[in-house]
C-alpha cells in the first residue's frame, strides 16, 4: 500500500492507496517540523491515522511546509518509521509537492498560495530554483498569513472603510491586546493571522479588498516569481486556498506579468496521485 501526504501549517491531507487500487482519504492536523517535535508528530500519527490505515503500509510520500531540509524532513520521517516500520518513507518540501501535483514530469512555475506562500522553478524532476519565502513576517507575499495580518493592521488603524470595519467587528470582534498576545506570544501566530483572509472573499465586490487583494498579488509576483531566470518562459500553476478563492485576480495579476494561461488547483493530493500511480 501506498501513503501520498500533502501537509500544510493548518492541515493534512493523506491519500492511502490500496493494492487494489481502492483509494482512502484521511485529514489530521497540519505537521509544519518548524512548529511540531518528532514525538508531537508520532503522538498525532498514532492516534489519528494508524487506525484509518493499519501497519501494512509499503511506501511513504510525505510533502509538507516547512520541509526546507534533510534536518526537517527527518523529524517526520523518523517519526512515521516508528510507526509504519516496514515502509520506505519520503519527505519533500512542499513546493516540490505543488510542482508535481501541477506538471507531472513537465517543467514549469509552481506557486503556493495559501496559509504561507512559496514559489520554484521545477524542470519535470526536480526543483531548479526557487525564491526563500521567509515567512510572514519577512516574506509570504500573498499568502493568507500576509493578507490577514495586513487587513487586522488596516482594522486597528482605521486605513479599512468604516461600513467594512463595523462588520468585521461583528464577525470578529478584535482586540488590540488579543492580536498582540496571539501574533507575538502565542503558537502558530500564522493560523490566526491566515482566519482574517476569508473575510476579503466575503466582501470581494468592495473596492478595498479587490485592490487590496490584487496589490498582495503583485507583490507575489515582483518579488517572488519575476526573481527567477526566464521566468516568463515557463508555463505557471498555483495551488492553495488563497489562489482558488481569489482566481479571477490572480488570473488578471498573471496575465499582467506575461502569462497567457494560469492553472489554479485548491489541493495538490489528486496531481500527487496520479504522479505516483500513472506516472
Amino acid at each position: 500500500m501506498k501513503l501520498i501526504a500533502d501537509s500544510g501549517s493548518t492541515k493534512t491531507a493523506w491519500r492511502l492507496i490500496g493494492t487494489s487500487g481502492e483509494i482512502k482519504d484521511i485529514k489530521t492536523s497540519g505537521l509544519n517540523p518548524f512548529f511540531r517535535t518528532e514525538e508531537d508528530v508520532f503522538q498525532e500519527v498514532i492516534k489519528f491515522l494508524l487506525p484509518e490505515t493499519g501497519n501494512e503500509v509499503q511506501e511513504i510520500y510525505f510533502y509538507g511546509a516547512g520541509i526546507v531540509n534533510a534536518e526537517k524532513g527527518d523529524i517526520i520521517r523518523r517519526a512515521l518509521n516508528r510507526i509504519y516500520s516496514n515502509a520506505t518513507v519520503e519527505t519533500h518540501s512542499d513546493v516540490l509537492g505543488a510542482a508535481r501535483a501541477l506538471f507531472g514530469n513537465k517543467a514549469g512555475i509552481a506557486c503556493i498560495l495559501g496559509t504561507g506562500s512559496n514559489v520554484c522553478l521545477y524542470d519535470g524532476e526536480k526543483i531548479a530554483g526557487g525564491i526563500s519565502p521567509l515567512g510572514f513576517i519577512l516574506g509570504d507575499e500573498g499568502s493568507g498569513a500576509v493578507m490577514g495580518r495586513k487587513l487586522l493592521g488596516d482594522y486597528f488603524k482605521e486605513v479599512m472603510p468604516a461600513y467594512l470595519r463595523e462588520d468585521f467587528t461583528k464577525q470578529f470582534n478584535p482586540t488590540r491586546e488579543e492580536a498582540l498576545n496571539r501574533v507575538y506570544r502565542t503558537e502558530k501566530p500564522n493560523q490566526f493571522l491566515a482566519q482574517f483572509t476569508p473575510f476579503l472573499s466575503k466582501h470581494a465586490g468592495s473596492a478595498y479588498c479587490q485592490e487590496f487583494v490584487q496589490h498582495n498579488f503583485m507583490e507575489f509576483f515582483e518579488r517572488n516569481v519575476t526573481k527567477l531566470p526566464a521566468y516568463n518562459q515557463y508555463p505557471i500553476g498555483f495551488i492553495g486556498s488563497v489562489a482558488w478563492y481569489f482566481s479571477q485576480i490572480l488570473n488578471n495579476t498573471a496575465n499582467y506579468f506575461g502569462f497567457e494561461q494560469t492553472t489554479i488547483i485548491k489541493e495538490p493530493i489528486d496531481g500527487l496521485e496520479k504522479y505516483y500511480t500513472q506516472g
